[in-house]
């Protein structure tokens, strides 16, 4: 008999965050809060969708007759309201290379391996933190990866100087991940000086930006969010983005994002697009169409746009609502300013300094199911619950 095909074949390691969330399904607790992956809640634990989400829905059923693929580039339509969402008016639209993804993720992987083609020698470089899958998707198209300073856990604050100090190091055609907003576990976000800062020595050390800015809409607003961005378009003649409406539309499930890339000039922008459209169509071929068809349906419509932009603006007044809250409900408990800066961060996330026994201690005893790097989705916890969340957290640390 030959040998069988997964004789050695070993378990992978566990997502933490994907983990996190079986252990919740099985609890059967009802009290449990679940504040792991990264989707936003209502007050009664719902995610629900959005009314404009409905109506362009409604739209598209009314008036689609066909099934067909849409190509391995995607909606074009889509992909240019993308952009303008994204650049505004901080480029000429003709220098950026477009493709529809399979969402942020899947914009993610495509640039990844768009850039393991054209610059296979360069090291990103990654914020320390950042979200756990972003070490793993450059590592599979073989990129290597460094760090450098962004957040410090037990000061609750930016490291910017360190940053800056860190990127120095750098190499000339580097590739420099960044945050676009609402930063991915610690929602500390770079304000605008800093990011004229940034642009400055990206360009004075020829390293090129990689924004992932996957919560547009969720930090301050929508043109507010994209301003660190937008100021890098202005200042740097290349850079990458990666842009998600998984969040901001509520798309979770219909997994729709867009691969950018801003060229020097509309023909090399051109060739981008091709060399993207050959990585997605070994990626998956093609990219799935509902999803993208609603974005566009609704970003092309003045009605519909203005309705998406009301229930927005209220999805993020609900979250920074929690976390001011929040920040309340640990002075309260604690006597104490230690947890103030919640009230400052922006987006879903937020960490909390917790050992991993107190982190378990939290899980085994009180329900609540945080990740192992003491990330929150704030967005996941019910306003009706914060004082006791705040309570649970205090009595955690004390006991440990």
């Amino acid at each position: 008999m030959s040998q069988s095909l997964l004789a050695a074949l070993q378990p992978p390691p566990a997502d933490p965050i994907l983990a996190l969330g079986g252990l919740f399904a099985a609890d059967p607790r009802p009290g449990k809060i679940d504040l792991g992956i990264g989707i936003y809640k209502d007050e009664a634990g719902a995610t629900p969708i959005m009314r404009s989400v409905k109506a362009a829905e409604h739209r598209l059923l009314d008036t689609r007759t066909t099934k067909r693929y849409v190509g391995a580039r995607g909606d074009r339509q889509f992909a240019a309201a993308m952009i303008d969402m994204v650049f505004g008016t901080a480029t000429d639209s003709g220098r950026v290379a477009s493709l529809q993804a399979p969402g942020g993720t899947g914009a993610l992987r495509v640039l990844a391996q768009f850039l393991a083609a054209v610059r296979p020698e360069a090291t990103v470089w990654l914020p320390d933190p950042t979200w756990l899958n972003h070490e793993a998707i450059f590592a599979a198209v073989g990129l290597k990866t460094a760090y450098y300073p962004y957040y410090d856990r037990e000061r609750s604050e930016l490291r910017f100087d360190a940053l800056c100090e860190r990127l120095h190091s750098a190499a000339p055609g580097d590739i420099v991940l960044l945050h676009g907003c609402c930063h991915n576990p610690s929602g500390a976000d770079l304000d605008e000086a800093q990011w004229r800062t940034l642009a400055g020595l990206l360009l004075e050390r020829d390293l090129i930006p990689f924004v992932d800015i996957a919560y547009q809409g969720f930090g301050r607003g929508l043109d507010e969010d994209a301003l660190g961005l937008r100021i890098l378009a202005e200042q740097l003649p290349e850079l990458l983005a990666a842009s998600s409406c998984s969040k901001n539309f509520g798309l979770y499930s219909e997994r729709v994002g867009c691969a950018m890339v801003l060229a020097r000039n509309p023909r090399e922008a051109e060739i981008a697009t091709a060399r993207m459209t050959v990585h997605a169509r070994t990626l998956y071929s093609m990219p799935p169409d509902h999803g993208a068809a609603i974005v566009r349906t609704i970003l092309e419509d003045d009605g519909l746009l203005t309705d998406w932009r009301s229930e927005l603006a209220a999805i993020r007044e609900d979250m920074n609502g929690k976390r001011l809250r929040l920040a309340k409900a640990f002075r309260q408990a604690s006597g104490t300013d230690e947890f103030g800066y919640l009230a400052h961060g922006f987006g879903m996330f937020s960490l909390l300094t917790l050992s991993p026994a107190q982190i378990e201690h939290a899980r085994s005893a009180f329900g609540i199911y945080i990740v192992e790097d003491g990330r929150i989705n704030v967005a996941g916890l019910p306003t009706s619950g914060i004082d006791d969340f705040a309570e649970a957290i205090l009595a955690i640390r004390k006991a440990r």
